[in-house]
């Protein structure tokens, strides 16, 4: 299939974010798929994950969520980052991404986008698919907490800080929560510890939540994110099959 890339602008509550749209280039509606950035923000890697995913017949929006400090890319990087030596790189990013992970942020961008859905004829009515990494899972899931009339399903790979004893941990709003859930846990990943996944999936239990949680065993923070050292490719693969498979069955193209 056919997919055509485009840059757009999306009003927001509290500003103009710039966005990456991939959809078949067919002039026809289809589903839509909202794709969250990990820290390292919207660049060609992530614009190549929602080419791949417009492929399948979805119409997918990658969201610059820095957009408050300015248009991507905001920051320099590599062409294979080094997670090791990327100090300045953190340095840069780790204030902008701490202003973007909270609920109040999250739920707002989340309105500006889905309306930005609706508006636009490239998008079916109705209901959304949501996929997130890094930082992007916990946008994934917030949308999924703050949007339950809206989102279908919603995956969340290699996401961190899921389940805190923070009083505002997402697990604490599992209840909110009425779209079917993927999450793909990295066993070497220090921001998402057994303990926090044991307690994100005994909240989301208790809840009723509909979902699937897998450990990719040997496999780091970020194990998606091909411009990375810390990329796996046995992970990535598995990745894609798990969110294709959620996608068909919540979601159908």
């Amino acid at each position: 299939m056919t997919v055509r890339g485009t840059t757009v602008d999306i009003q927001t509550a509290d500003g103009t974010a710039d966005a990456y749209l991939a959809h078949p280039d067919d002039g026809r509606p289809h589903p839509g798929v909202l794709l969250y950035q990990d820290a390292f923000g919207l660049r060609p890697h992530l614009k190549a994950m929602a080419d791949r995913i417009a492929e399948a017949g979805y119409t997918v929006l990658v969201p610059n969520a820095y957009y408050r400090k300015g248009r991507a890319p905001l920051v320099e990087l590599p062409e294979l980052i080094d997670i090791e030596q990327a100090g300045e790189i953190f340095t840069q990013l780790g204030p902008l991404l701490m202003a973007v992970a909270t609920p109040e942020v999250a739920a707002r961008d989340a309105d500006a986008y889905l309306a930005w859905f609706d508006a636009s004829p490239l998008v079916q009515d109705g209901q959304i698919g949501v996929t997130g990494y890094c930082l992007g899972a916990f946008l994934a899931l917030r949308t999924a907490i703050s949007r339950p009339d809206r989102v279908a399903a919603a995956a969340c790979f290699h996401g961190g800080h899921l389940a805190t004893d923070r009083p505002d941990s997402p697990h604490l709003d599992a209840q909110r929560i009425t779209a079917e859930l993927y999450f793909g846990h990295a066993d070497q990943d220090d921001s998402m510890p057994p303990e926090q996944i044991a307690r994100l999936g005994e909240a989301l239990t208790a809840a009723g939540v509909r979902y699937r949680a897998e450990v990719y065993e040997g496999a780091g923070h970020g194990f998606t994110q091909a411009d990375t050292n810390r990329y796996d490719a046995v992970g990535d693969a598995r990745h894609w099959a798990a969110l294709f498979d959620l996608l068909a069955r919540a979601l159908p193209a």
